[in-house]
């Protein structure tokens, strides 16, 4: 029986500016489960990254988080305080974020961080804190580790500094792992060999894997399910085989469409392009947020908000007027002979 780790119902994120109230997360569901890594899919600003702070209950002040459900493991997450919250955050659930540079502290060595995780959660001595530093970050391919210890974030390498996070966020064994863009200040190197480890070091624990990423390339490699996000909502969601072979929502098929394929993509032809601009997410918003953007758009596009309808298969989900037949016909029209 397939173990729930995460299960969100209608997340939503609203924060106060000037110029009213910012909808960054408009009501979204999805989940994931033990060992299945769901890959979070969009363009800067849809709200993906805020959508993993509001998980991890790190947003900022004045931004008002709400949800019909948040339980991590069975266990509700949602309004629990943030003492309780503080409790959980390090130990059945981490994050790793996008520049280890500015997620460690410099002012600390390698091993003091790594152990302090351990021993705010755990009932364990300094001496044994250390010792599962150092099987960690052999763990995470860092040769002589015990020897890094005392060194400071500045010493190291960036891809070593992020191996140091996945390390750290590893040190009590936690149920869910939420990574926000972990390879986007590597090299291509350094980015292939992270998302190999996270893939081994997932698949030994048994943790659940949300990866935040604008990079498809690295999605079609690693993602168990898919989910698009547009504008703060989630236009498409569902297996990696149902998104990329047979994508629904006009949105979803515009950025496929943008990607060269090798053996396909006649040299010197032009990629793909979505026209237009993401709207503004500030003030009342109504109907699809795509509508401007679309080229199937109808006036009843704009009138309603429109929900996450059932796709072809089972699993598979899409925010969209038209069916998933229509959508189907309409992409295979734009395909060349």
């Amino acid at each position: 029986m397939v173990e729930r780790i995460l299960d969100v119902k209608n997340l939503t994120v609203d924060i106060p500016v000037p110029g009213g109230m910012l909808h960054p997360v408009q009501g979204n569901d999805f989940h994931v489960d033990r060992g299945e890594t769901l890959c979070i899919v969009g363009e800067s600003g849809c709200g993906k990254s805020l959508t993993s702070l509001a998980l991890m209950d790190l947003l900022p002040k004045k931004a008002i988080r709400r949800a019909d459900k948040m339980e991590l493991d069975g266990f509700s997450i949602l309004d629990i305080g943030e003492s309780r919250m503080a409790d959980i955050r390090g130990d059945r659930m981490g994050m790793i974020f996008q520049e280890p540079m500015t997620s460690l502290n410099p002012s600390y060595t390698i091993g003091n961080q790594m152990e302090e995780v351990m021993l705010r959660h755990r009932k364990v001595s300094r001496t044994e804190a250390r010792d599962r530093a150092v099987y960690l970050l052999e763990k995470v391919g860092i040769t002589a580790a015990r020897s890094r210890l005392p060194q400071y974030p500045h010493q190291l390498s960036g891809g070593l500094r992020q191996r140091v996070m996945i390390a750290m966020t590893l040190m009590c064994g936690p149920d869910l792992i939420i990574a926000d863009e972990p390879t986007t200040a590597l090299d291509v190197t350094i980015q292939a060999q992270i998302l190999l480890l996270l893939a081994e070091l997932q698949d030994e624990f048994k943790m659940g894997l949300i990866l935040i990423t604008h990079d498809l390339g690295v999605v079609a490699r690693v993602a168990d399910r898919v989910a698009v996000m547009y504008a703060g909502q989630v236009v498409e969601q569902g297996s990696a085989t149902q998104v990329f072979e047979n994508p629904t929502h006009p949105y979803t098929q515009g950025l496929l469409e943008c990607i060269p394929i090798p053996g396909k993509t006649q040299r010197g032809a032009p990629l793909g392009s979505i026209p237009g601009i993401v709207p503004s997410l500030v003030g009342n918003l109504r109907g699809c947020r795509f509508a401007d953007r679309c080229p199937y758009a109808e006036a009843a596009c704009s009138a309603d908000d429109v929900a996450l309808g059932a796709g072809v298969e089972d699993g598979h989900e899409f925010r969209c007027l038209l069916s998933a037949d229509q959508c189907a016909q309409n992409l295979k029209a734009k395909v060349p002979a």
